[in-house]
């Protein structure tokens, strides 16, 4: 699967390196200015209850937990398509081939990649030459 170097625009407002893949996904694949994205994540995880599991609450730049950021794609008209059941197993690897085309944000173990018609933008190849399970996908409808 071929890869593109995007930053998703973090470069513009911070340096180093940190883990803010979500924000980067979402920003790289609705092409809206990173530091939105950020902000909107971050007024969103103030909501957030802090609970047993949920030891501490989500943030742009270290973390976002998947009921935050689902709740803010499908604010924005995108649908999440899974591609694994429980018991299943992985059936959907992150190569194009088994990828829908156009522009979706993958799911996958601890990370989340936007892919652009088969190219994966992203700060590193997260592919593990194509052998990386999507638990599925984000697309706007």
């Amino acid at each position: 699967m071929e890869f593109n170097y995007n930053d998703g625009g973090r470069a513009k407002y911070f340096k180093g390196k940190t883990g803010d893949c979500v924000t980067r996904a979402i920003a790289i694949a609705t092409e809206k200015d990173y530091l939105e994205v950020y902000n909107i994540i971050n007024e969103l995880a103030k909501k957030e209850k802090i609970t047993e599991k949920k030891k501490k609450k989500s943030n742009a730049r270290t973390g976002v937990y998947k009921d935050t950021y689902k709740k803010y794609l499908e604010s924005l008209g995108w649908k999440w398509y899974p591609c694994m059941r429980i018991g299943s197993g992985c059936t959907t690897h992150l190569c194009k081939e088994e990828l829908p085309n156009g522009t979706i944000i993958c799911r996958l173990s601890r990370h989340l990649v936007c892919v652009k018609d088969g190219v994966i933008n992203d700060t590193y190849d997260c592919s593990r030459g194509e052998t990386r399970c999507v638990y599925g996908y984000f697309k706007k409808f």
